[in-house]
């Protein structure tokens, strides 16, 4: 019941602005939570991409937004166009998608939130791997020129803070003259996201849901920073999900802490 009022107290102090509802609103919710959140023309859904809980999270916050659109950072733009009218058979979906050759976790985690979407439009979001790889090497803005949020140079402490991240993300086994290239394709897929996330609203309108990893949804520098650079005027609700426990100060308007998963050690293949 806390947090229920909680989301209704910041539904009622609701501000207009992509950069998020501001770090004095940011709170914990419970699952519960998720069926009211705060109105917003973008709620981006955070997500740890292999937790069976923040999938279902998702489609829980989905069904209760009824969106008109849904932007997955899971999904080429051929992918989303491919989505059939018939969810009803779950196997028959992923077929279609193709979503055994794309790398992404089991159907059956994703297959709930496509359900709770009824008849939102699909987009997809994911960057080629051609073009990630060459944002490494040769930076986003050059492999994308018109991607919203990529001419803006990043402060000294922001890279740091980014390259830190993606450090830790590769279990300390990146030559440091790599970490630079890594940011650029983080930079080059949350650009991704939002031009999806512009083009939905273009063409459907709000709201829109967008499902992707936790770290696309920071409010700091993720997808809603770049909508607050290309699009001042959306209001864009970022709801970011982690394991085991919150930081003292999590990068999201809302968010949920679930209990982690068992699975191997990722830094084993580093050593």
């Amino acid at each position: 019941m806390r947090n229920l009022i909680l989301t209704m107290s910041l539904a009622g102090a609701f501000v207009m602005g992509a950069a998020g509802f501001g770090a004095a609103m940011a709170a914990q919710i419970a699952a519960e939570g998720l069926d009211s959140l705060p109105p917003a023309d973008v709620v981006v859904l955070g997500e740890v991409h292999d937790n069976p809980a923040h999938h279902f999270n998702q489609a829980r916050a989905v069904f209760a937004l009824t969106p008109k659109a849904v932007v997955w950072e899971q999904l080429s733009a051929d992918a989303a166009a491919r989505v059939p009218v018939d969810l009803g058979d779950m196997a028959a979906v992923a077929r279609a998608l193709g979503w055994d050759q794309s790398g992404w976790p089991d159907f059956e985690m994703y297959y709930p939130i496509f359900v709770a979407a009824r008849d939102a439009r699909h987009y997809g979001a994911e960057v080629p791997r051609d073009l990630a790889r060459r944002s490494v090497s040769e930076g986003a803005l050059a492999v994308m020129p018109d991607g919203p949020g990529l001419a803006r140079a990043l402060p000294e402490s922001e890279q740091a803070a980014r390259e830190a991240e993606q450090r830790t993300a590769h279990c300390d086994a990146l030559p440091a003259d790599l970490l630079p290239g890594m940011v650029q394709a983080q930079r080059l897929r949350d650009a991704y996201l939002a031009q999806a996330v512009l083009q939905a609203l273009d063409e459907v309108g709000p709201p829109v849901a967008v499902i992707t990893g936790s770290g696309h949804a920071r409010t700091d520098w993720g997808v809603p920073a770049v909508l607050a650079d290309a699009a001042p005027g959306l209001s864009v609700l970022s709801v970011g999900q982690m394991e085991g426990e919150a930081p003292a100060e999590a990068p999201f308007d809302l968010w949920l802490v679930t209990e982690a998963v068992e699975r191997e050690d990722p830094c084993a293949v580093f050593r």
